[in-house]
């Protein structure tokens, strides 16, 4: 039983391990009991954390102001349930006092990486406020993590776009793929994994049936996700923005994942589009295109030369 976990999983012995003993409700009990009770609460926290952020998406004046935002993106409301996407509301310690009041401490919250010490002495303040969330979910698909977008018009000059938990017990951004744990199957069955850069770029290319889809999340491709990456395949498609930025990723991706002896192919974000969630918008048969024609690692770096210098002269 356990081999047959490790296949249909694509998890090494470990985590099959795991997997098993949560579902038989056997504890294990090789780990320091006040590490695997640390753990377990910050688990709990961040499965709370969740709930609450969903429930203010429906029920909040400014979450149904967010839904309708994302509903408009073109993410359907069952896709929404399906990925848990939230709001937290814009308010200093809406989400600690909730935590506060079903037991949990405010250490405890800061460790899960949901509130930060204030600078001025008082009570940690929520690291989420007015934000649409992104909960990053483990390959048991339970949370471990969030991400955030700017949602009100007023802040998008003066914050950033997105941020995302800190480097917590249960969350390490340089191991952990956004939409693993509901690609998995699809990875090994397609024999390929389309790797993008965002959130929403991996809803879309779920909700359109591109399941074999997982997202780096705003941060570098390291050896750790390909290392996870390799227990499904061996072939890889990245579907970076074609932007100054997007294009050095996936340079950069291109030469870690040769390493590691990955087969590469890049799909080709087209027709001034920003990313493969707008080409989906647009028309999702423009995106199947784009992935059966990916081209080889060789034509897209003459491409990408090509398109900053003049190939008609020697230099």
């Amino acid at each position: 039983i356990f081999e047959f976990i490790k296949e249909i999983e694509g998890v090494e012995f470990g985590d099959a391990l795991k997997i098993l003993a949560t579902k038989a409700g056997v504890e294990l009990k090789r780990e320091n009991p006040q590490l695997v009770s640390e753990r377990k609460r910050l688990y709990e926290i961040c499965e709370l954390s969740c709930s609450f952020f969903q429930k203010q998406l429906e029920g909040s004046e400014w979450g149904k102001k967010a839904k309708d935002y994302l509903l408009k993106r073109g993410i359907k409301e069952e896709t929404i349930k399906k990925w848990r996407l939230g709001y937290s509301p814009d308010t200093w310690q809406g989400l600690s006092d909730f935590l506060v009041g079903r037991g949990y401490n405010r250490d405890e919250i800061i460790k899960a990486g949901l509130a930060v010490k204030s600078e001025k002495g008082n009570n940690p303040y929520d690291r989420f406020r007015g934000r649409i969330i992104f909960p990053i979910l483990d390959l048991n698909s339970q949370p471990i993590g969030f991400g955030a977008r700017i949602f009100k018009e007023a802040d998008k000059k003066e914050t950033a776009k997105y941020i995302n938990t800190p480097q917590t017990m249960l969350y390490d951004k340089s191991n952990v793929l956004y939409g693993i744990n509901f690609a998995k199957t699809a990875i090994r069955k397609n024999g390929q994994c389309v790797l993008t850069e965002g959130y929403t770029d991996a809803i879309m290319c779920h909700q359109t049936g591109f399941e074999n889809t997982v997202a780096v999340s705003g941060t570098a491709l390291t050896p750790r996700h390909l290392n996870l990456l390799k227990r499904y395949t061996d072939n890889l498609l990245l579907a970076f923005d074609m932007d100054l930025a997007g294009d050095s990723a996936t340079k950069r991706g291109i030469n870690l994942a040769e390493s590691q002896g990955f087969n590469l192919k890049i799909i080709d974000t087209y027709s001034g589009a920003k990313d493969p969630a707008e080409i989906i918008l647009e028309n999702p048969k423009n995106w199947e295109e784009s992935e059966k024609n990916a081209r080889g690692i060789m034509d897209y770096y003459f491409d990408s030369a090509f398109a900053k210098h003049n190939k008609r002269t020697p230099g």
